[in-house]
């Protein structure tokens, strides 16, 4: 079985990283499976970039900042995400996909593949399956949707759009999404529960075939690691409670929900329940230091961390991991976190009750209640079980997410597809 994997990018994002473990995972199994990216940012020889030379690499960038600024030119200043497909690729004329027996798509985004696009990979009479990243395949244009319900209908009078009507942008490309779709018979593969709970509530893709079929990571690489050895190991006090989180940019962001963990650290700190010169909170993945608020508690900013075998030493190194998120489909951190042994505390939001399991691995607190975030951040440094909590973690994982179980569940879906 030869599948050809579609990604925007390879690695860069949750989706792109998602997206190579299964490769990856796909390999180690048998099956003959590589990735094509959009836009190659990498050296691996192994990953088929469509920008190589310096002209395509110029024009592909060319078309992702050109969507990019046509986008930001329709949508209101938020932090959400909204993209206009106005450029795109033809990819029914390439061999690797002409040879594929499955041709998988992932996030295709930043000016790969429009609705036009999409239906031109019909030519090829090949089997697609699609696993949804985000909510946009069935959205007018936005990628995380909140409370937001058009999807359930045409789209149109988009909050995110500058001119909002029945008629407006994101009707028309929910339109575009629909005539496609009409022509593709593809199937859907939703990384979470609330992800297909999501699909089947869309006018656009109710009906679609869809299964429900995790990410997954190396269990080899994330693994758990001694935590005093680990804590020697990343640089960080064996006699404080390391608080792990990741990528928060600034106070205002609203996906990544940061003034809710601010405000459960305060409230942790004014407590007394802890003292918090005994707290430290390390933060990975920041892109810029001066961006990002004062926590009150002494904070680490590590920068990005490249390197999956040290970012597993962080993890485990950390008592606990905190991901404050507003709305998540299944993030590849959460899991990350889990199979290095380290319980979580995040929001009852998205897919990430599919891996947290409220007070055996994790705590999952009350949606946007900074007072119960708090609260999870207590129950879990104070918790005179925290090896239960810890081996817990660590089972969830190799028990439903790891590359054994997730492989063997798309080569399941792909045979019924040949």
């Amino acid at each position: 079985m030869k599948v050809a994997h579609l990604n925007a990018y390879d690695g860069n994002g949750g989706a792109g990283r998602a997206c190579l473990r299964l490769n990856e995972a796909l390999k180690t199994h048998g099956v003959d499976s590589e990735v094509i990216v959009n836009y190659k940012f990498g050296n691996d020889p192994a990953i088929k970039g469509l920008n190589e030379g310096l002209f395509l690499r110029m024009l592909t960038a060319f078309g992702i900042l050109l969507e990019r600024y046509i986008s930001s030119f329709f949508s209101k200043k938020v932090k959400i995400p909204f993209s206009v497909p106005v450029w795109g690729k033809n990819l029914a004329h390439y061999r690797i996909l002409q040879q594929a027996d499955i041709i998988h798509l992932h996030w295709v985004n930043h000016a790969f593949l429009r609705p036009r696009d999409l239906l031109k990979l019909k030519r090829l009479k090949k089997p697609i399956v699609w696993t949804f990243h985000d909510s946009n395949a069935f959205t007018g244009g936005c990628h995380v949707r909140y409370a937001c319900d058009h999807f359930e209908g045409e789209c149109g009078n988009c909050p995110l759009l500058k001119r909002s009507n029945p008629g407006d942008l994101s009707h028309r490309i929910w339109k575009a999404k629909e005539r496609a779709y009409r022509e593709i018979p593809f199937e859907i593969i939703a990384p979470s529960h609330w992800m297909a709970k999501s699909i089947a509530r869309s006018k656009l893709l109710g009906r679609a075939v869809r299964h429900v079929v995790p990410n997954t990571l190396n269990t080899t690489v994330f693994k758990p690691y001694d935590k005093t050895l680990a804590k020697q190991r990343a640089g960080l006090a064996a006699d404080k409670y390391i608080m792990l989180s990741g990528f928060m940019p600034s106070r205002k962001d609203l996906h990544k929900g940061t003034p809710y963990l601010l405000e459960a650290l305060k409230i942790l700190v004014d407590s007394n329940n802890i003292d918090y010169n005994q707290m430290e909170l390390v933060v990975f993945g920041n892109r810029d230091e001066k961006n990002v608020p004062d926590f009150p508690v002494t904070t680490t900013f590590l920068g990005t961390v490249s390197d999956d075998e040290r970012l597993a030493i962080f993890y485990s190194a950390a008592d606990v991991f905190l991901t404050p998120s507003l709305e998540d489909n299944l993030p590849n951190t959460v899991m990350e976190s889990l199979a290095c042994g380290t319980p979580v505390v995040a929001f009852t939001t998205g897919g990430i009750p599919d891996m947290v399991a409220h007070k055996e691995n994790g705590y999952l607190a009350e949606y946007r209640s900074s007072e119960d975030f708090a609260e999870g951040i207590k129950w879990v440094l104070t918790n005179p079980a925290s090896d239960v909590l810890n081996r817990a973690a660590r089972q969830t994982i190799e028990d439903n997410f790891s590359e054994r179980v997730i492989a063997a569940r798309h080569i399941e879906i792909y045979n019924e597809l040949k």
